[in-house]
């Protein structure tokens, strides 16, 4: 069943639980479905291989994903500096304002960009103020842990993964296809 037509939503999937990568990947999955064009712009990710990044270019020329972080930060293979993790997140925040501004894209997901505004990498108010002025029928989703208050406020839809049970706390090690 066919709704109203809508201006552009907010969408932020958050928590603690795995999956809010994977919901951002399933709506751009089916919204290349229905011939949308999707720029996926990855803040945090970026040194290590992801299956998605393989995947996503098979969904091309609708589904566009672009890496732009150097990896997780402060994790135990973290050699980048704090200041060379908010120079690329500074970039990647220049290219999501042109993305959701050009008419190029329906909508543009900002891939663990709530974790890089906890982590001082990226300015909330900025995220706030792009929000407020991209393209009304822009749809934009926000996936990462930690979305602020005020992020939550701004959006349409909030959905919050919540961790019940996790292998890792049996001390299983990330599964490629399943974790990455």
């Amino acid at each position: 069943m066919q709704g109203r037509a809508v201006g552009g939503l907010v969408i932020v999937y958050t928590g603690g639980g795995k999956g809010k990568t994977t919901a951002a990947l399933g709506l751009a999955l089916r919204a290349v479905g229905h011939g949308r064009r999707i720029r996926m712009i990855q803040f945090i990710k970026g040194s290590w291989h992801y299956g998605e990044m393989t995947s996503s270019s098979r969904l091309a020329p609708e589904l566009d994903m672009m890496a732009v972080g150097r990896g997780f930060v402060g994790i135990l293979d973290d050699t980048s500096t704090p200041e060379q993790h908010r120079r690329v997140a500074a970039e990647a925040m220049s290219m999501a304002r042109r993305d959701v501004s050009s008419g190029e894209y329906d909508i543009v997901i900002l891939d663990e960009i709530n974790y890089a505004i906890k982590l001082g990498l990226v300015d909330e108010g900025a995220v706030l103020e792009m929000l407020g002025s991209r393209r009304e029928d822009v749809d934009v989703v926000l996936t990462g842990n930690h979305a602020r208050p005020a992020v939550l406020d701004a959006a349409d839809l909030v959905t919050e993964m919540r961790e019940v049970k996790h292998p890792f706390r049996k001390g299983m090690r990330a599964k490629e296809g399943i974790d990455y």
